[in-house]
Formats: structure tokens, C-alpha cells, sequence
């Protein structure tokens, strides 16, 4: 039997499910999610889908202080190459990838972040405005983190 994995499924339409999953693989369309409230099992088609974030645990740290961007990161690490990812609803998400092909339905990417609460990413491709790996990951991640400090005065 497949190990458990707790993950936060986040759809494109705003629609967010906290539950395990067992048989989730990037070259599936469809996996089942067992709700962390109990409910009924919920088959979760991956094209309908934002990214699915594989997580230490369900509550998260809400008091702490969310890094955003690379922080002087290395440009390549053991995870990958960096990769900045902004989703189409204008959450921007950084970090590194081992498999990013824009020709894929979607790639694994783990955190710039290693204190965050995310052990490692399944962004959908689809769901993205803009991906972008290396160098230029590291200039669309200061562009959106400067665009939301102009927006916020």
C-alpha cells in the first residue's frame, strides 16, 4: 500500500482541500483525496487544479512570516535550478525544480523557503501566467515582489 502523504489541494477557482492522499502521481489525470475533516473521499481531477502542496501539517505556522523570493538562494542547489512560478491568480511562488518542461502538464518544485511549511509543490502548468527557470526566475520574482510594494503604498 502507498505511504499517505498529507497535501493542501488548491484549485483554480479558489477552492482549497486539506486531506491525504495515497496515490497521487504526475502522470495521472486523477487522484483520490481523503478529506482531513472526515468526509468522503473526493476524486480530484489534476486539470482543475492550481497546484497541490505536499505539507508538514495542515495548520501551518499562520504567525510566522512568510519569505518571498530567492534571499541571496544559490542559484542551483540538490533540489534543482531555480524556478519562479506565478499562478494565474497572482500568487507567486519560488523555488527549485529537478523536472520543469513547459511541455509537461505540471513539475515538482520544492521551496526557496526550507523553514516553510511546504516539503515540496505539484504546480499545475495550466494554472500559471508565467514560469520562469534560472536567471530569469530570479528577475520575475523581484518584478511581482516590487510590483506588490508599489500596489501596497
Amino acid at each position: 500500500m502507498a505511504e499517505s502523504l498529507r497535501v493542501v489541494v488548491r484549485y483554480t477557482n479558489g477552492q482549497t482541500l486539506k486531506g491525504t492522499t495515497g496515490d497521487f502521481r504526475p502522470a495521472n489525470t486523477r487522484f483520490h483525496l481523503i478529506p482531513a475533516d472526515g468526509s468522503r473521499v473526493v476524486e480530484v481531477r489534476v486539470e482543475q487544479l492550481k497546484a497541490v502542496f505536499f505539507v508538514r501539517d495542515f495548520a501551518g505556522s499562520p504567525e510566522r512570516t512568510k519569505l518571498r523570493g530567492f534571499l541571496a538562494a544559490p542559484a542551483e542547489t540538490s533540489q534543482g535550478k531555480k524556478v519562479a512560478v506565478l499562478f494565474r491568480d497572482g500568487e507567486l511562488v519560488c523555488g527549485y525544480t529537478l523536472t520543469f518542461s513547459p511541455d509537461r502538464a505540471g513539475f515538482f518544485m520544492f521551496p526557496a523557503d526550507p523553514a516553510s511549511n511546504n516539503l515540496r509543490i505539484y504546480a499545475v502548468t495550466a494554472a500559471a501566467a508565467e514560469v520562469k527557470a534560472g536567471p530569469a526566475a530570479e528577475q520575475l520574482a523581484q518584478r511581482i515582489l516590487d510590483e506588490s510594494k508599489r500596489d501596497s503604498r
